[in-house]
């Protein structure tokens, strides 16, 4: 089964440390946990804290709580939600857990729903699923039912969805384009094993 530590480390490099960017709809964020969107999050506390010190945002890596804390969020946030614990396929987990963090998890339940019922050979293989965005075990079911030479095809669908949706978001809004270039590093076609 799916590794949540290797998924969180693999989205993680992705999601950087503090920042606060101009056009970031989340406002302040830390490691990709935005403040609009989770301000009860336990670690802003500590964040405010460390404002008031010498050095900041470059004292935070002397917070030892911090790594824990992010972690018990992601798992808790994201990698429930999208049953990552029940996932066969590293790269297909890692793929969901990070459209989740990036657009929440029911876009990327979204995504693996249309992507499964695209792969069922007209409904021969398996029936549709109802596109609701939740990954439960009718959906969960479904995945492990997906023939092995089909979980590359489903991995290249869930990306190729993941990049229409960022352009999507860029063609509503103009000013998410300055994040265009750090989105689409997270996008990539070809599994690629052992990361």
């Amino acid at each position: 089964m799916a590794d949540f530590t290797k998924a969180h480390k693999k989205t993680g490099r992705h999601e950087g440390q503090y920042a606060r960017l101009r056009h970031d709809r989340g406002g302040e964020t830390y490691a990709g946990i935005a403040r609009a969107h989770h301000p009860e999050w336990s670690g802003w506390i500590i964040i405010d804290g460390h404002k008031t010190m010498p050095d900041f945002p470059a004292n935070l890596a002397t917070a030892p709580e911090l790594p824990g804390m992010l972690a018990g969020f992601y798992r808790q946030e994201y990698w429930r939600p999208i049953g990552g614990d029940q996932i066969a396929d590293q790269a297909i987990a890692d793929e969901l857990f990070d459209t989740a963090v990036l657009h929440g998890p029911a876009v990327a339940g979204r995504f693996l729903q249309r992507c499964l019922n695209t792969l069922n050979r007209g409904q021969k293989l398996y029936p549709d699923l109802t596109v609701d965005g939740r990954i439960g075990p009718a959906t969960l079911a479904t995945l492990a039912l997906l023939p092995g030479p089909d979980i590359d095809l489903l991995y290249k669908q869930l990306n190729v969805l993941q990049g229409a949706y960022i352009i999507e978001i860029m063609e509503r809004d103009p000013t998410q384009e300055d994040f265009c270039r750090g989105w689409f590093t997270r996008v990539t076609i070809e599994k690629a094993e052992g990361i």
